[in-house]
């Protein structure tokens, strides 16, 4: 007699779990835990990363990406307001300026800032300008289609009702539609900082002082002074206290949006 759609599903499911189950135990029967145990989570080698992982890679690592994300805001913001202009060239900058910056990667803009304009103008930052710029750079492209996003869901009705009240366009914008609209793309922002936080360990091509590590560099040279992948792992962690709260942020300001545009339909019905 032949299955059910259901009953199909409930097999399959089972066989999965099946699956699951003998991998885990294959890997807990042949895998040599002393060896591993002593690659991943060797206390004696992490104890040598304290204080420094936290006093000088952790924070380097968020002062690295607060710079890059205040100055790639700041750009998005001008670069997503030249796109929505009804002067066309601003448009043509602004989209060839978003596409590459999107499409090259973000390796090859470090290198660019840290050699390529030293050695063409003779100009030389230092490696915080650097970080701040190149970050900012990389991460303008991406924020400033999300805040075009955002500008243009904000509904017209907004700047209708401000003009009437005799606001100009400019002013209208920047009292109603932006500020409306960054409540709209917080959780979208936010995901946009963890990416930059991430993209901060590209930082390491620029060859970085002791003081100036970030986690990967930091980590890095940990695992090559105690030959130990025990430093990355924990440098891994140490990315994870940046990063995870922020992807909780994200979901719940993303809930709190959904719950209040409900709201607003509620009303609106």
């Amino acid at each position: 007699m032949p299955m059910s759609p259901r009953k199909r599903a409930q097999a399959f499911r089972g066989v999965q779990y099946g699956i699951l189950v003998l991998a885990v135990a294959a890997v807990a029967f042949f895998a040599d835990w002393e060896k591993f145990g002593n690659a991943f989570f060797n206390f004696d080698a992490m104890g040598t990363q304290f204080p420094g992982i936290i006093t000088t890679a952790l924070v380097n690592t968020i002062i690295y990406t607060g710079l890059g994300f205040a100055l790639g805001l700041a750009l998005g913001l001008v670069l997503a307001l030249m796109k929505l202009s009804s002067v066309a060239p601003y448009r043509w900058i602004a989209t060839v300026y978003i596409e590459f910056f999107r499409g090259v990667p973000a390796l090859l803009v470090f290198i660019a800032l840290g050699f390529g304009v030293p050695l063409a103008f003779q100009i030389q930052f230092d490696t915080y300008s650097t970080a701040a710029i190149a970050l900012g750079l990389v991460g303008s492209g991406y924020i400033a289609e999300t805040l075009r996003a955002g500008i243009q869901a904000v509904p017209k009705g907004q700047v209708e009702a401000a003009r009437s009240l005799g606001m100009s366009q400019s002013r209208a914008m920047v009292t109603v539609v932006i500020p409306q609209a960054f409540r709209i793309i917080l959780p979208p922002l936010t995901n946009e900082l963890i990416l930059l936080t991430k993209d901060s360990s590209l930082i390491y091509i620029l060859g970085l002082l002791d003081t100036q590590y970030e986690l990967a560099k930091f980590g890095r040279e940990g695992m090559n002074a105690t030959n130990s992948m025990s430093p990355i792992l924990l440098a891994g962690a140490c990315y994870l206290l940046i990063t995870v709260p922020l992807g909780y942020l994200s979901r719940y300001l993303e809930r709190r949006a959904g719950r209040k545009r409900d709201e607003g339909l509620e009303v609106t019905a």
